[in-house]
């Protein structure tokens, strides 16, 4: 079975109504993002981190996967999809994807604030001052922050590399490291991006690119991929 390898972003999830950060508006309309998802941020107002990813949580728990995230789904029954996403959410694991990769983390998990390894999934959506883990420590976001190492990039470029197709949907590739994973791609292996505007694509091979919406796109790439 082939290998079809996807790198999602924030447009794959738009759809169905998660905001970015910017998109977020009112109370966060004043605040940097580095104000609330970095280690800085963290250290100065706890309490401030703790209540922008708990709304961020709130409305992922409203949310339901849209047509892309099904039809990624649906293409394991022909290709071997493994998913590499920039996005928090559980959207993917919701539609069916049985083989998803979080590079940022996972908005629905904390862990440890002392031992990064005890990470946990949060039951409902706040996580509050004073939730600790098994050995006494606060928790927090299960994320990476701005300023943090993306610890899975390594794993990411090994699945990259091994692909036999290569799809990138709903991300522009202006967020590094995870937009450099175009970049190495093996020269024979056939590359789709779908996107309504212009990713920040660098790569020397032939690129089909589908000008639309993730779900537009994605019914289309399946189309594609079933003649």
């Amino acid at each position: 079975m082939k290998k079809l390898v996807v790198l999602s972003g924030a447009g794959m999830s738009a759809e169905s109504g998660i905001p970015t950060f910017r998109d977020m508006g009112g109370l966060w309309e004043k605040y940097d993002v580095t104000e609330v998802a970095s280690p800085q941020a963290w250290a100065k107002n706890p309490e401030l981190v703790l209540r922008f990813y708990n709304e961020r949580r709130k409305k992922l728990l409203e949310s339901h996967p849209n047509e892309g995230h099904k039809i990624l789904a649906e293409l394991e029954e022909f290709y071997d999809v493994q998913i590499i996403t920039q996005n928090v959410d559980d959207l993917h694991e919701r539609a069916g994807s049985s083989k998803v990769f979080h590079l940022h983390g996972e908005l629905r998990k904390v862990r440890s604030t002392k031992n990064p390894s005890l990470i946990y999934d949060l039951d409902g959506w706040e996580l509050k001052s004073g939730d600790v883990c098994d050995e006494g420590s606060q928790l927090r976001p299960h994320i990476v922050w701005f300023g943090e190492e993306v610890a899975g990039i390594l794993e990411a470029q090994e699945k990259v590399q091994t692909a036999d197709l290569f799809v990138v949907v709903g991300t522009s590739l202006n967020v590094y490291p995870a937009a450099g994973l175009a970049s190495i791609v093996p020269d024979h292996v056939p590359i789709y991006v779908i996107d309504p505007g212009q990713p920040n694509i660098i790569t020397s091979q032939p690129i089909t690119i589908i000008k639309e919406k993730a779900s537009v796109g994605l019914k289309k790439l399946k189309e594609e991929l079933r003649k």
